[in-house]
């Protein structure tokens, strides 16, 4: 029996898959353990450190909660401009226009090419240079650009590979009917690429949430990484405080995998999918590819 991927394993196959996950659990174990043996001979352990989270209220009222709120601010609103914009994006560079696919190409490609976080201190320095934006959002204006400008040409590859993965039939059939290209893509086209889109687009999304740390660590935006420093500064708690922000990232960010997920289902339960599937990898194989036709 087999399946799209690979050959289902044979009784031999299924017993090395178990001793090689038996081995990799012993391991994973054993390097727990000598973990939590360092941090116990360094003290990281003891019950003052991981206390306050629980007895301290001002540590989350004061701390982590603003921290939180301060990413999510900056991550939602990066989400909100970057979407659209890199959608519209991903469908300039599937015209059969020169002269529309070649220059949005090039901003494209140029956007993924520099760093999210020299993208952020170029924001941040034109701001300073150009704008009478006040210094004390400053830092979220300039993440919020530095996200926006990256994470948009990723998600016009991400959109124009959905494109690409529909059946060629889904556009023969739009102009046996009478379909403009424009209204091809809009009502027949981008529908069906959602499901596709969508595994690729949500890891996008947590990609988002996670790089608000950068304009923490750099730029002075009061995000929730950026407690690390005021709670241990308080508490002496680095390694404590560190694995509860990193927690709190994996709580959001499992959410907002588990949204996608439900959100998946039902698109295609509404047989507005036709099963295909776009990731990382695909996004990286359009890109080095032509730009495609079955545009506006």
């Amino acid at each position: 029996m087999t399946s799209v991927l690979y050959d289902a394993p044979g009784p031999r196959a299924k017993a090395r898959n178990w001793i090689y996950s038996g081995i990799f659990v012993v391991l994973f174990g054993l390097v727990a353990w000598w973990v939590l043996a360092l941090m116990g001979e360094k003290g990281q352990l003891d019950a003052d450190k991981w206390t306050p989270f629980v007895t301290d209220s001002q540590v989350w009222t004061t701390y982590l909660i603003p921290g939180l709120l301060e990413t999510l601010k900056a991550g939602v609103i990066a989400m909100v401009i970057a979407i659209p914009l890199g959608a519209l994006l991903g469908i300039g560079r599937l015209s059969d226009h020169a002269w529309v696919r070649v220059p949005v190409g090039a901003v494209v490609e140029f956007f993924r090419a520099i760093p999210v976080l020299m993208l952020m201190l170029f924001g941040s320095a034109l701001y300073v240079q150009f704008t009478t934006v006040p210094s004390d959002v400053r830092p979220l204006y300039a993440v919020i650009t530095g996200l926006v400008l990256y994470n948009a040409a990723v998600i016009a590859e991400i959109v124009r590979a959905g494109v690409l993965s529909l059946p060629s039939g889904q556009t023969d059939a739009a102009k046996a009917i009478g379909m403009r290209k424009g209204q091809t893509m809009v009502y027949v086209l981008i529908p069906q690429a959602v499901t596709a889109m969508l595994p690729a687009l949500v890891s996008q999304l947590v990609v988002i949430l996670k790089d608000t740390a950068l304009g923490g660590s750099l730029l002075g935006l009061a995000e929730l990484l950026s407690m690390n420093r005021q709670i241990s500064a308080n508490y002496s708690n680095t390694i404590a405080t560190l694995v509860v922000i990193a927690l709190i990232y994996i709580v959001v960010n499992f959410g907002l995998t588990t949204f996608a997920s439900w959100l998946e289902g039902r698109l295609r339960k509404s047989k507005k999918g036709t099963g295909a599937v776009v990731g990382a990898d695909d996004v990286s194989d359009m890109a080095t590819g032509g730009g495609g036709g079955g545009g506006v």
